[in-house]
């Protein structure tokens, strides 16, 4: 399928409004295998654009959200303790985590919050990315099955709670960086988010939350999210 046709169907599918060149970007860069990074403020739809690239594709999806307790064993596997007690480093005692599944069923790993991980936890996935590629102690080798990809979204760095990338694991990302939308995407996205077609209060909302995003006393102004809880 053509990439004009795909995103055709992916903001058929997932209701997405404007972003035709961010979507176009991922379709590009996940089509030859490339895994892709979306970085932007909060409320900008970053979960939205992984999920419908992610959903279009066909492929399974596992989701990870990222947080500072999100461990290696989390994201690769972990033996559970009672069946390795009785029977030891046996195949059932592994349980598969999500880096795992979608490496050996050719699927996709969507991280939400990739930046909220620990750095030692962000680190598994460099051969994964690399050599397609991981050592699982006591399972052994798990190479990755054509599909396999990772769609990943990050907050600016300066965020609160967030972990700096490290410059190997940014390289191997195809980088897209999402800004806010121009406002006449907004109040679509107000209508299709509240059912509300108050053209004069829509135009207001999205007006507002704009202003206040200009205002050089405020360091960070609300996202989509404002308008839409000021319509409700």
């Amino acid at each position: 399928m053509k990439i004009d046709d795909a995103l055709k169907e992916i903001k058929k599918r997932s209701g997405v409004i404007g972003r035709e060149e961010e979507l176009k970007k991922m379709l590009a860069a996940v089509s030859i295998g490339k895994h892709v990074l979306l970085e932007g403020a909060v409320g900008v739809g970053k979960t939205k654009l992984a999920k419908a690239v992610a959903e279009f594709l066909n492929r399974p999806v596992y989701r990870v959200d990222g947080d500072e307790r999100y461990t290696e064993n989390k994201l690769i596997g972990w033996f559970d303790p009672p069946i390795l007690v009785s029977k030891g480093y046996v195949k059932e005692a592994f349980i598969p985590g999500p880096l795992y599944l979608a490496m050996v069923n050719g699927g996709i790993l969507f991280i939400n919050e990739l930046n909220r991980m620990p750095e030692s936890t962000q680190n598994v996935l460099l051969p994964a990315m690399d050599e397609k590629t991981i050592i699982v102690p006591k399972v052994g080798e798990v190479k990755a099955k054509n599909g396999f990809v990772i769609i990943a979204t990050q907050n600016p760095e300066e965020y609160v709670g967030t972990t700096r990338l490290s410059e190997a694991l940014k390289d191997r990302f195809v980088w897209i960086k999402l800004d806010y939308q121009p406002k006449k995407e907004e109040e679509e996205i107000v209508k299709q988010e509240t059912k509300c077609f108050n053209e004069q209060l829509v135009k207001l909302a999205v007006e507002i939350i704009n202003t206040i995003r200009k205002d050089p006393n405020v360091k960070r102004g609300p996202s989509i999210r404002g308008a839409i809880d000021m319509v409700d």
